[in-house]
Protein backbone atom coordinates (compact mmCIF):
# COMPACT_ATOMS: atom_id res chain seq x y z
CA UNK A 1 0.00 0.00 0.00
CA UNK A 2 1.45 3.36 -1.05
CA UNK A 3 1.09 6.19 1.47
CA UNK A 4 2.66 9.47 2.57
CA UNK A 5 3.16 10.54 6.18
CA UNK A 6 1.62 13.93 6.90
CA UNK A 7 3.12 15.77 9.87
CA UNK A 8 5.09 14.10 12.64
CA UNK A 9 5.03 10.58 14.04
CA UNK A 10 3.75 10.71 17.64
CA UNK A 11 3.71 8.33 20.62
CA UNK A 12 6.88 6.56 19.46
CA UNK A 13 7.69 3.37 21.38
CA UNK A 14 10.48 0.81 20.98
CA UNK A 15 9.19 -2.71 20.32
CA UNK A 16 12.50 -4.60 19.97
CA UNK A 17 16.26 -3.98 19.81
CA UNK A 18 19.11 -5.89 18.12
CA UNK A 19 18.83 -9.68 18.33
CA UNK A 20 15.20 -9.46 19.51
CA UNK A 21 14.23 -8.35 15.98
CA UNK A 22 13.20 -11.34 13.83
CA UNK A 23 14.53 -9.78 10.61
CA UNK A 24 17.85 -8.51 12.01
CA UNK A 25 20.05 -10.53 9.63
CA UNK A 26 18.16 -9.27 6.56
CA UNK A 27 18.34 -5.65 7.82
CA UNK A 28 22.08 -5.88 8.37
CA UNK A 29 22.62 -7.49 4.96
CA UNK A 30 20.40 -5.03 3.07
CA UNK A 31 21.22 -1.75 4.89
CA UNK A 32 24.41 -2.41 6.86
CA UNK A 33 25.39 -2.93 10.48
CA UNK A 34 24.03 -0.67 13.17
CA UNK A 35 22.07 -0.63 16.41
CA UNK A 36 18.77 -1.64 14.83
CA UNK A 37 15.51 -0.97 16.65
CA UNK A 38 11.91 -1.77 15.74
CA UNK A 39 9.60 1.10 16.62
CA UNK A 40 5.92 1.96 16.49
CA UNK A 41 4.03 5.24 16.55
CA UNK A 42 0.94 7.02 15.28
CA UNK A 43 0.66 9.51 12.44
CA UNK A 44 -1.75 10.99 9.93
CA UNK A 45 -1.19 9.42 6.52
CA UNK A 46 -2.39 10.22 3.01
CA UNK A 47 -3.21 7.05 1.10
CA UNK A 48 -2.67 6.53 -2.62
CA UNK A 49 -6.39 7.12 -3.17
CA UNK A 50 -6.07 10.60 -1.61
CA UNK A 51 -7.89 9.62 1.58
CA UNK A 52 -6.41 10.92 4.86
CA UNK A 53 -6.48 8.63 7.90
CA UNK A 54 -4.87 8.20 11.33
CA UNK A 55 -2.72 5.04 11.46
CA UNK A 56 -0.36 3.04 13.65
CA UNK A 57 2.98 2.69 11.88
CA UNK A 58 5.81 0.18 12.44
CA UNK A 59 9.35 0.64 11.13
CA UNK A 60 13.02 -0.23 11.65
CA UNK A 61 15.63 2.40 12.46
CA UNK A 62 19.39 2.55 13.07
CA UNK A 63 21.58 5.52 13.93
CA UNK A 64 23.18 6.94 10.79
CA UNK A 65 20.93 4.84 8.54
CA UNK A 66 17.47 6.23 9.33
CA UNK A 67 13.93 4.86 9.08
CA UNK A 68 13.47 1.82 6.84
CA UNK A 69 10.51 -0.36 5.86
CA UNK A 70 7.73 1.85 7.25
CA UNK A 71 4.37 0.05 7.14
CA UNK A 72 0.81 0.69 8.28
CA UNK A 73 -0.09 -1.83 10.97
CA UNK A 74 -3.68 -0.65 11.55
CA UNK A 75 -5.96 2.33 11.04
CA UNK A 76 -7.07 4.13 14.20
CA UNK A 77 -10.11 6.04 12.95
Amino acid sequence: MHFEIIGEIENVETIAVGGRIREIMRLRKQFGPGRWRKLKGTATVKLGSGRIRKAELHWYEAHGIGKKKIKIKQFLD
